[in-house]
């Protein structure tokens, strides 16, 4: 396929949020996208930044605000995307014919691994740098943007990591620490510039952050609203994400 590998497993194993790209594309509005495709607004904002991140290019255009919760539109790349989603819709329905067992679809499904990490980016390996038992692993994200992964190398054998392989990086939101523009980072952690884009308040516990990247990739966050507020960071800010090398997970296709 034309496609990464990693998206084309996101669009056989979860066929809901791939459709949500034609409501998008029926609709021109999340809100009205989001209730034709019988997911919430929240669940339809973060199936949008899933699949945004896991393609070499945005699939959706968006604006925030606006008449019907902001307007959204496919991207030519998105379009793209869609046509591939139709055309495999075909081929399940001849897949699902031809399956002799309804234990050979279910065995399949176990084989396709599904993460509890929020923040999944699509790249690809440019260095592979050893360091005793680790190997510090340099990523590549649309864009050109760099992180950096800190892995046995052990697991870089196994996952027959090599320079040009194609990746996801797993981070979880609570593995995020928001800082303001101007503060220090930790040295040797990975430090990304981005723009507060949403805050979403829990009535008990931290908050949820989106963070737009310039590359068109988003990141999920947790900050507690003091920490916010004494940061000096609020939506439409320009602020920083710095995160361990270690506390990014490598996933490849199976």
């Amino acid at each position: 396929m034309s496609l990464p590998t990693l998206l084309s497993q996101h669009i056989v194993r979860r066929p809901q949020r791939i459709a949500l790209l034609q409501h998008i594309a029926e609709q021109g509005s999340i809100t009205r996208a989001a209730k034709s495709a019988g997911l919430s607004y929240k669940a339809a904002w973060d199936a949008i930044d899933e699949l945004n991140n896991l393609a070499q290019k945005p699939l959706v255009e968006r604006s925030v605000g606006g008449k019907g919760g902001g307007g959204a539109k496919l991207s030519s790349e998105g379009e793209r995307v869609l046509r591939l989603y139709q055309k495999l819709q075909t081929l399940q329905a001849q897949v699902l014919e031809a399956a002799e067992d309804a234990s050979d679809l279910n065995l399949l499904g176990r084989l396709m691994l599904r993460t509890s990490a929020r923040n999944q980016l699509h790249g690809k390996v440019v260095e592979i740098e050893a360091q005793g038992r680790n190997d510090l692993i340099r990523l590549e994200l649309a864009e050109g943007l760099i992180l950096v992964a800190q892995i046995t190398h052990d697991s870089t054998l196994r996952l027959e990591l090599q320079t040009g392989t194609e990746v996801v990086a797993l981070i979880k939101a609570g593995w995020l620490d928001l800082l303001g523009i101007d503060d220090e980072a930790t040295p040797g952690h990975n430090c990304l510039t981005g723009t507060l884009e949403e805050i979403l308040d829990a009535e008990d516990g931290p908050s949820e952050v989106r963070i737009g990247l310039p590359n068109g990739q988003t990141l999920c966050a947790l900050a507690e609203p003091l920490h916010l507020r004494t940061h000096g960071l609020a939506t439409g800010k320009a602020l920083r994400v710095q995160f361990s090398p270690s506390n990014v997970l490598i996933g490849t296709p199976l």
